[in-house]
């Protein structure tokens, strides 16, 4: 094999293949399970990669057909990559149509996120929706988030440190399409909002829970820079520290995370060393299939 090719990234089918394996717990007792950590990962752990794990537990236990309709989660620490992640699960609440499991993930013996998660027998009701698409180009009109990272490492050359050129290069399962200046490059104040399309690289297994567990762990990409956006400071420039310190996660119908969904955010406040954000995400045909929100700690980084 040669050099070249013994240093090209792998097949996009091989990296959701590892997304999907990333985010499938595995059983470690009695209401208990296990996550995988990140392969290669360095550092503190991404939020949406403990959400979707924590949240895949919870699914894990509902057996009669109900689904995941909301989850809250609280981060407590931050965690780090390398060590697995242990789940443990409660059942709060059974009824005939809704489930409640609470979930706690732990590191090392420490907590680290606590997790609520609501399940619902599919049914029918009243309908209405106040919430239409932005009118944004289509995702086949805009580059991929991982070109502009090209681009950038070309431009900065020997500006950037090995660990950061390679965290921008990093081949990722989910291709992001932004579109609009993404914030971690741009020093403009603007507006605090966000306009996103993403989607896995490769086609996902049809399992409504691992397509769930997907959105989840991709709703924790861009929302907490979108607080960045008004103050034209940027994380990737090291101006900011910050961290999430809540999630929720509102699912109003089936999607798949292996097509096309808009994600737009926006952060209506930010003060007290806290930023909030929102997000909304759309399928192509413009339909509502779930709403995020997050709280943030986002501070100036002192010099």
């Amino acid at each position: 094999m040669s050099e070249t090719q013994s240093n090209a990234p792998p097949p996009p089918e091989k990296l959701v293949e590892n997304l999907v394996r990333l985010l499938t717990v595995e059983p470690a007792g009695d209401s208990e399970f296990e996550g995988r950590p990140q392969k290669g990962g360095v550092g503190r752990m991404f939020g949406g990669q403990v959400i979707a794990q924590a949240l895949q537990a919870a699914q894990a236990t509902i057996t009669d057909g109900k689904e995941a309709h909301s989850l809250h989660a609280y981060f407590l620490r931050g965690g780090q990559e390398g060590p697995p992640i242990h789940y443990s699960t409660a059942c709060d609440f059974e009824g005939r149509s809704f489930a409640n499991r609470r979930v706690v993930a732990s590191q090392e013996g420490r907590p680290i996120l606590n997790l609520t998660a609501s399940f619902q027998s599919p049914e029918e009701g009243l309908e209405h929706v106040d919430a239409p698409m932005p009118e944004v180009p289509a995702p086949e009109d805009l580059r991929s988030d991982m070109d502009i990272r090209k681009g950038v490492v070309e431009k900065l050359g020997e500006r950037m440190s090995e660990t950061q050129r390679n965290l921008m290069l990093r081949p990722r399962p989910i291709d992001m399409r932004t579109t609009d200046k993404l914030h971690w490059m741009n020093s403009e104040k603007k507006e605090p909002q966000a306009r996103s399309w993403f989607r896995t690289v490769a086609p996902l297994p049809d399992d409504p829970a691992i397509h769930r567990a997907v959105i989840a762990y991709a709703s924790d990409f861009t929302l907490l820079g979108t607080s960045a956006l008004p103050h034209g400071l940027s994380w990737m420039r090291g101006e900011l520290v910050g961290a999430s310190l809540d999630h929720a996660i509102w699912f109003h119908r089936p999607a798949r995370a292996d097509e096309w969904l808009l994600y737009a955010t926006d952060s209506p406040w930010s003060g007290s060393g806290r930023g909030f954000n929102r997000g909304r995400i759309f399928n192509q045909a413009g339909e509502l299939v779930a709403s995020v929100a997050q709280e943030g700690m986002i501070r100036r980084k002192r010099s």
